[in-house]
Parts: structure tokens; C-alpha cells; sequence
């Protein structure tokens, strides 16, 4: 709110530390350290190698990668940026090479919806929105290396990302060696006979479309008809992070359809082992963790099989010791055995619950599956009630050999496990939910007291009425029946041990122009060609209209169109690909803006390489495993990756993935792209809203005798998260202008632990304001604007001071605890300014200047300047603590009677057990409460003293 902004003081001795003078200094030692590229992190090889040797210790740096909002930044944004840039400048202090820098994830949807609105280029827009980001954090002094800016849609930039698709299209996963090969190898090995096809046919027999085809379904980018999320308002797929829970499109609120398309897929599935299992190698927050390997979703059981109408039904279960217990069987709508499943007729007797309403079982799938076609994946596993009906089949127990009906129910999914389970009504929630709706059977297990007809019993106990001739598993446990019945299952053929996934393949297309173009075309069969290298990059066309054809909203039928396929020009070409000109059509489809941000780490390292996408040895130096520095399994990668939790599952997989292809094909020498990550929190500020619970502008509302607002409006104060949605956001550059750069720095990094949320208030700023000026004093004189450090030989105190001052600050700068970093600082500057009034002495001053450069570097280079050095402290020295001044001479012992602090004794810092007990009983305050020798007196060496009378 304006009025509880306090302006920066203007009015005062003419060389105080103002808001205008901190933007003078900042703006000359930007151009200072821009000119001299201060912050240039030299190559071992190519265009950005350095003149000499490279430091001994290198440092590779990274924030989550930034979308280019039009909207601008608000002060939220900078604090992992500011706190990655204390990070750094404090290492680089110290001698080591630091490598920070950053660039665009520029392509996605918002600059393709405004294009689309207004009739403005994507590209237009989001270079003006890079052009004001830019601006935006150029007032807070991040040390960047500039030479490496990079955004994804720069031509040169996509290039490699679709370079990196040709690899990953172009490579196979050898299950046996556990890593991905070229595809050609695996062609090289059925002409040679030392591999066979997995279907018995003769690989010299095949003829070349068959072969073709069998490469194709071994590659790790592969076609298949995959169940999307289809818009037919946007005229788009989505993924399912664009979904909301109400199954509408998160942008114009539009249904979503599940249908199914032919679509682009990446085998991210044969990688979930090691996606999981090199978690345990990884510096990461266990939440994020955790969010990984949920999302990949590991789980042992058995893969068993329900006949029916002569068909195998293949259903996955953790718990195969119930199987039992297995009632009914419950199929996703999608699943692609419905129809063939699907009886001709009810069959006599048939349960009316069980029909729909329907007359036929085909009739009534159909409409079954018309009512559920608009609900999200989150809404039909959270629905309230259970629905689904029967598709007029039975299916046979294997174990039990009953005959159990089928169903079809939303709350299964095609995109989990088999897509079909059985159901064990009696230990399962919502299988018992489902039966008791439905009047099926529900049948005990796993032994209780309770029973299972109220509820299920989702306990452990022994198996009970589990029993056939050939098996029989009651009384046993849950390990000792899951082995028993795995045995069983794979002596009969009827299911075997197995390992199951909750991933699923990576949907890797998008009906969208303002995205990377695939580099494959297809012949007139519809057989997809990868392009050669040398045609890279496919360069996006110019189109006149930006939109996807868009649909009546609810025309679930409809078809995609994507805007590429306007670009007729572009989307035939006559190619020679080995056999003479032929006519190919281009894929209309565009890459999903995952792409990009799946390897651009890699692009920092070696930005100008128009060779190859990143020379390996660049590679190997910024991100190669450092087993001398963090033990024999260090998996290599970023040394630090910054960002919002939010991030923690689809981009990092994805980012993973791809990092383990290339390393698998010995592009790379480390095998994670992220050897440490931390989660920052958000900054949060006061939000209103009016009487119809709209939101409105923040700076507009004031307050008056405790209550807000707007004009004469009274509204409504809450509190969320600082963003453009809420209005309440705050511009870091506004508080740059008010304050100073250094100030927003010193205020951000001292607002709490940065990996938690902290709450802005602008009226807060001016205490870091008044620090820095405190630390300016210290050194200039506010009237003359002369240095004020003197000669003068500091205290025993204030060395102690000092070096302890040293020793804490260099180890929070070292852990990202900037915070208790400036807290000490704080201290040390109050020192100063209470014991040398008339200026502080210069082996004082000039550390406190040193100290303060990482979190506040303008300010540090000019003290550092004003004190007599020529050269930028951008590379240090860091003062170091010197030990004999770490060491107390003498210490404060409390003193105990009764188990009550009666007094404190002052005693030299090495005084012994029988000193301590001396010194206590000599004390006249413990005299006093003594009568006599005490009983007993324990001494816990250097810290109590506690007297028993």
C-alpha cells in the first residue's frame, strides 16, 4: 500500500549513502564489470577458452530456467537469482572458476495465445518481454557471463534440440547392457544373426518396410495412438499439467476429451529404474525425492492373467495373496479389449444395477463412455461415488476358478498398471464401495476380527480362505503367501513375478506453431524418415494465421489441426534421403516446450560451438563426476540448480532422461544433469479482494483505523503468493529506484532461510538501507565524502570481533545461509560504529568491505576503491579467520544450587574441573547459601558448575 512505503531520505549531508547516489555507483560498476568482463568463466577449449591455466576449482551454477512473461518480474522472482549470485560471488572470491549465467525458455504458449489475439509474431513479442526481463535484472548486479545468454528460440539454440531428438529417435535400449545404443547396431545385429526377433519371424525374410518397422518399435522415439487430453476449444492436445481437476483446459476453461491420436512418444519407461535408483547419488531434498520416485511409481508384484471370452486379461497387483479374494474385474473405459469383450446380449438374470439403463451392452458402454469423456484422470480416481457397468462377460478366477463378471469404471485408468484390475472388495476401499453399489460379492482374506462386510480391512493378517487342490496359503503372512502364490501363478502360466510402473511414456507433441519443429518427414506411405544432420535446423515458417483450428467446444469427435498445416509450402518438400527425390511431408506437430529446457545446461557450457552441441571436454570440466571431491559414486552434473519446488517432477524427469541418452552414447561424461538442487521458497504479500471476491491493485488500497480501502470501498486483506493473478505484485526494479540494488539484495537475502516462504513488506526495506549506510560511514565521511578509516592498531576486542565475525560469515556464504551472514555483519558494523566513532581502522574496515561483496557487491566495489585498490574485489581476496582470536581467553560459568542458577563465575578458558569447583564455592553469592561443605558438587567441564548442599 503507498502510504506504508517509506521514501529513501534525500535531504541530509551531501555524501550520504541516498538512493541516488547507490544508482550512481551501481550503474558505473556495472559498466565497470561489464566492459572488463569481470565475470567471464573461461573454457578449457574453443572460442570462450581462457589465456592461461584454468583455476584449480570450478564452480557450474544454475537457475531454474526463466520464462520471458510479458507481465514483468515482481520482487518474488529475484530471490534465487540474488541468493545463486551470493553464492557465486563468494566462491569466485575464493579462486574458483565460476561458470552463471542465464537465458530464455522461450517458447509455449502464452506468446503463441497473444499471437493468436493480436496478430503479433510469437517472435516479436517475446524478444520485447526478454528485452524488458533484461533491463529488469541488469539493476540487480548479477554476476553473469553474458557470452553465454542463450534462449531456446533461437534458431542456432534449436538446431541442437532437434540434434538431440535425431540421437534419441535414432537409438534403441539394450535391456541386456541396461543403456541405449544407435538403432543401427541393433540393424547390425539381426543382419548378422546374433539377435533374433522377440516374434520368431526370419529378420532376412522381412522386406525393407517390414524391417523398417521393426526398428520403429524398438526406438526410443516411437508413433503410437495414445489416450490424450484433446481441446477441441483450443484445437489442441494438452498435457496433463494443463488440465484442470475439473477436466477443463487451464487456459479459456474448455472441456478436455480423452481420445485417442496418433501421437509422437519418448521411451522415458526403459529409464525408470535408473531414474529411481540414481536418486540415492543425487544432493536433493528428500521431498523432491520422494515426488520422483511417486511419480515413477515402483512396485512389486505379479502380472496375472483372467481369461474371458477366450481373450487373456492381464491385470498387475502389489498384493497377489488376495487374488482369492477377487470378485469382479474392472476394466478403463479405453481399455482396447471393451469391444471385444463387449457380449451381444445381457445375459439372462442379469443385475438392472448392472446395465445402465441400457438395452444391449454395447448401448450401454457407449453411453457410458459419452458421460465420462470430460473428466479428468484427477476427478475420476477422486469421484465421490463409483460408476461403471457390465460389459456382459465373465472372466475366470485363476486361482479360485469362479467365474466373476467385467465391468468397465472410470475410477481405473488406461494410463496405470495394465489399465484393468481385479477387485478385492474386502480389502480395498474402493473396490468395496464398487461391490457394494453394485451387490457383488465380498469375500474375507486376510483374517480379522472386524470382518469385511461394513468396510474393507486394509490391515495385515493371515491368508483365510485362500484354497485350492493345489494351492492353499492360509495362515501364512503377506511375504510367505505372495511367494507361494507367484510360484503357483508361474507353474500354471497364469501370471508371473514382475516389477510395474506408475510412468508412462512421455507424450512428446504438441498442436501449436510456436514450437520446435520435428525433424522428420514422412513418405507417401506414412512412414516417418529422420532428416540428415546437415538439413538441421528446420526452421519454423512464417504463417499468416497463429491458430490451431479451433472446434465447437463440445465436439469430442473432432480432429486436430495444427497451425503448421496451413503452411502448405512448407509442409510438402521433394528430399533425396539415399534413394533418389521423393515427395515427404513434414510432421504439422511441434515439440513441447519441455524440449528445450530438457538440456540447456549443457548449451551454458559451450553457447558458440557451431560444431557440435557442447565439445565434450567443456563438458567434462563444468560437469564431469568429481570423485575426488565427493566420493566414488558422484554422478557429475550442475554443481548447484536453484528453483521453485514446483518443478520437481516433470521437468527434472525430463531433463534427467534426456541427460542419461547422451551419456548412454558417450556425448557426456556425467550421468545426472543436477548433482545438488535446492528448492527456494516464495516471497508472499498482502492481497485484497472486493465485495465480489475480484482482486484488486494493491498499491491502490489504504488503510484507515485498521481496516482497507480502495477509493471509499472497504475490501478484503488476505494473504498468497506475490504474482500478477493476486495484484499485489511489487517490481524489483520500482524498489531498485527507491532504495538501491544493494538494499533490495541485503533485504531479500536477510528476510528469513531461503528455503522458506517469507512475507515482503515494503515499509522493511529502508532497516537493510540504514545497515548500508552504517557500513558507508564507516568508511566515508558523510559532509567531505573523504575515506575516515584511520591507522589506528584495532582492539584485542574488536579482533575478536572480527575474526569471529570472518569465520561465521564465510561458513553461512558457503551453506546459502545469507541471512545469518548479514545478521553477523549487522553486528560487526554496530561495533565498529559504537568503538571508533571518528572513523573505523582500516584493518577493520577493509574486511567488513570484502565481507559485504557477495550480498551487496556495488557497495563493497566502491568502499574497496575509496580504500585504495585499483583492482576489483570480484575475485577476492575473502578474508579468512586468523585462529588466535577465535580463542576465548577467558569464559562465564553459571553456577548451581539445587539445580537453580545462583551466580556466574568468570574462569580462564582452560581452567581445570577442580578450578571450576574452587572458583564456585569461593563465590561470595554461593557462600552465603551454604552452610558447611556441600554434599556435592558436579562439575560439567567448561560449561556448569551444580552444587548439592
Amino acid at each position: 500500500m503507498t502510504q506504508n512505503v517509506e521514501q529513501s531520505p534525500s535531504a541530509g549531508p551531501a555524501h550520504r549513502y541516498t538512493a541516488e547516489l547507490a544508482g550512481t555507483i551501481e550503474q558505473r560498476w556495472r559498466e565497470q564489470w561489464r566492459d572488463g568482463g569481470v565475470f567471464h568463466a573461461p573454457n578449457p577449449v574453443g572460442p570462450l577458452q581462457g589465456d592461461g591455466a584454468l583455476p584449480a576449482e570450478k564452480l557450474f551454477i544454475l537457475d531454474m530456467f526463466p520464462y520471458p512473461s510479458g507481465a514483468g518480474l515482481h520482487v518474488g522472482h529475484p530471490l534465487g537469482f540474488i541468493a545463486t549470485d551470493v553464492f557465486g560471488r563468494y566462491h569466485r572470491m575464493n579462486g574458483a572458476n565460476v561458470l552463471h549465467t542465464m537465458g530464455f525458455d522461450a517458447f509455449g504458449l502464452p506468446a503463441e495465445q497473444y499471437a493468436v489475439q493480436t496478430g503479433t509474431h510469437p517472435r516479436v513479442t517475446t524478444e520485447k518481454n526478454i528485452t524488458r526481463y533484461l533491463e529488469q535484472i541488469a539493476t540487480l548486479g548479477l554476476a553473469h557471463d553474458e557470452r553465454r545468454r542463450i534462449s531456446t528460440t533461437d534458431p542456432e539454440f534449436y538446431h541442437w534440440t532437434q540434434w538431440i531428438f535425431l540421437q534419441i529417435y535414432n537409438s534403441w535400449y539394450d535391456a541386456d547392457q541396461d543403456r541405449a545404443r544407435p538403432i543401427a547396431e541393433l540393424e547390425a545385429e539381426f543382419d548378422s544373426g546374433a539377435r533374433a526377433l522377440d516374434d520368431g519371424r526370419d529378420w532376412s525374410a522381412l522386406s525393407a518396410s517390414e524391417k523398417a518397422a521393426v526398428l520403429d518399435d524398438h526406438r526410443l522415439v516411437y508413433e503410437s495412438n495414445s489416450l490424450v487430453n484433446w481441446c477441441p476449444g483450443l484445437g489442441t492436445v494438452l498435457a496433463n499439467e494443463e488440465v484442470t481437476a475439473d477436466g477443463r483446459s487451464e487456459r479459456g476453461n474448455f472441456p478436455v476429451y480423452r481420445k485417442q491420436l496418433r501421437q509422437w512418444m519418448m521411451r522415458i519407461t526403459a529409464y525408470a529404474d535408473r531414474l529411481i535408483d540414481d536418486l540415492d547419488v543425487l544432493d536433493w531434498p528428500e521431498k523432491v525425492k520422494s515426488m520422483q520416485r511417486n511419480w515413477i511409481g515402483r512396485s512389486r508384484g505379479a502380472r496375472v492373467a483372467f481369461v474371458a471370452a477366450n481373450e487373456r486379461i492381464e491385470v498387475f497387483t502389489t498384493r497377489p495373496d488376495t487374488l482369492f479374494g477377487a470378485t469382479y474385474m474392472v476394466l478403463s473405459p479405453e481399455h482396447p479389449l471393451v469391444e471385444t469383450l463387449t457380449a451381444a446380449a445381457w445375459p439372462a438374470g442379469v443385475d438392472e444395477r448392472w446395465t445402465g439403463g441400457a438395452a444391449s451392452p454395447a448401448e450401454a458402454v457407449a453411453a457410458y463412455r459419452a458421460s465420462i469423456a470430460a473428466k479428468s484422470d484427477l476427478e475420476r480416481q477422486e469421484g465421490k461415488e463409483k460408476t461403471g457397468v457390465f460389459l456382459g462377460t465373465t472372466a475366470v478366477n485363476p486361482l479360485s476358478g469362479a467365474e466373476i463378471p467385467v465391468f468397465i469404471g472410470d475410477y481405473v485408468l488406461m494410463g496405470y498398471g495394465t489399465g484393468a484390475i481385479m477387485a478385492v472388495p474386502g480389502h480395498d476401499a474402493r473396490d468395496h464401495e464398487f461391490a457394494t453399489k453394485f451387490g457383488l460379492p465380498i469375500i474375507e482374506v486376510i483374517g480379522n476380527e472386524a470382518g469385511v462386510v461394513d468396510e474393507a480391512f486394509t490391515g495385515e493378517g493371515p491368508a483365510v480362505n485362500s484354497a485350492n487342490a493345489e494351492l492353499d496359503i492360509n495362515g501364512l503372512g503377506i511375504v510367505e503367501a505372495k511367494a507361494a502364490v507367484i510360484a503357483y501363478l508361474e507353474k500354471t502360466g497364469a501370471g508371473r513375478g514382475t516389477v510395474q510402473y506408475k510412468l508412462r511414456d512421455w507424450l512428446f507433441a504438441r498442436q501449436r506453431y510456436w514450437g520446435e519443429p520435428f525433424p522428420i518427414v514422412f513418405d507417401a506411405d506414412g512412414a516417418p524418415h529422420a532428416l540428415p544432420e546437415s538439413d538441421l535446423a528446420v526452421l519454423l515458417p512464417e504463417v499468416e494465421d497463429y491458430a490451431p483450428v479451433a472446434f465447437d467446444p463440445e465436439d469430442s469427435a473432432s480432429e486436430p489441426s495444427p497451425p503448421l498445416a496451413k503452411a502448405t509450402d512448407w509442409l510438402h518438400v521433394e528430399l533425396d534421403l539415399g534413394d533418389g527425390l521423393k515427395d515427404y511431408t513434414r510432421d504439422a506437430n511441434v515439440m513441447p516446450q519441455w524440449a528445450g529446457s530438457s538440456w540447456y545446461q549443457l548449451r551454458y557450457v559451450d553457447p558458440t560451438n557451431s560444431e557440435a552441441f557442447c565439445a565434450k571436454e567443456n563438458e567434462a570440466y563444468w560437469m564431469g563426476p568429481r570423485p575426488e571431491v565427493n566420493g566414488a559414486q558422484d554422478p557429475g552434473g550442475v554443481d548447484l540448480y536453484v528453483g521453485g519446488v514446483e518443478h520437481a517432477v516433470l521437468h527434472l524427469l525430463y531433463a534427467r532422461f534426456w541427460h542419461k541418452v547422451l551419456f548412454d552414447l558417450g556425448y557426456v561424461t556425467s550421468r545426472e544433469p543436477y548433482r545438488k538442487l535446492f528448492n527456494q521458497g516464495y516471497i508472499q504479500a498482502y492481497a485484497y479482494t472486493d465485495s465480489r471476491g475480484v482482486y484488486v491493485p494493491a498499491d491502490e488500497v489504504v488503510e484507515r483505523d485498521g481496516k482497507f480501502f480502495l477509493g471509499e470501498q472497504e475490501v478484503n486483506r488476505e494473504y498468497g503468493k506475490m504474482g500478477k493473478s493476486l495484484k499485489n505484485s511489487v517490481a524489483p526494479d520500482d524498489i531498485a529506484r527507491e532504495y538501491g540494488a544493494d538494499t533490495l539484495r541485503v533485504y531479500e537475502m536477510s528476510m528469513g532461510p531461503l528455503d522458506q516462504d517469507r512475507a515482503w513488506a515494503t515499509k522493511d526495506v529502508v532497516g537493510a538501507q540504514r545497515f548500508l549506510q552504517r557500513a558507508w560511514r564507516a568508511v566515508v565521511d558523510e559532509e567531505t565524502g573523504a575515506v575516515r578509516v584511520t591507522d589506528e592498531t584495532p582492539s584485542d576486542e574488536s579482533m575478536r570481533v572480527l575474526h569471529k565475525t570472518i569465520a561465521g560469515v564465510r561458513e553461512d556464504y558457503a551453506e546459502m545461509r545469507d541471512n545469518t551472514a548479514i545478521a553477523k555483519l549487522i553486528e560487526l558494523t554496530n561495533h565498529l560504529t559504537k568503538a571508533y566513532p571518528g572513523g573505523a581502522p582500516r584493518a577493520l574496515a577493509e574486511p567488513l568491505a570484502l565481507m559485504l561483496a557477495p550480498v551487496a557487491p556495488h557497495i563493497a566495489e566502491e568502499l574497496w576503491n575509496r580504500l585504495g585498490h585499483t583492482e576489483s574485489l570480484a575475485h577476492g581476496p575473502f578474508p579468512v579467520a586468523e585462529g588466535q582470536w577465535l580463542v576465548q581467553d577467558t569464559v562465564e560459568i553459571p553456577v548451581q544450587v539445587k539445580g537453580k542458577v545462583r551466580s556466574r563465575i568468570t574462569v580462564g578458558a582452560d581452567a581445570s574441573d577442580e578450578a571450576l569447583e574452587a572458583a564456585a564455592l569461593a563465590d561470595p553469592k554461593i557462600a552465603e547459601l551454604l552452610d558447611g561443605a556441600p554434599r556435592k558438587v558436579i562439575v560439567v567441564s567448561g560449561k556448569l558448575v551444580n552444587i548439592v548442599p
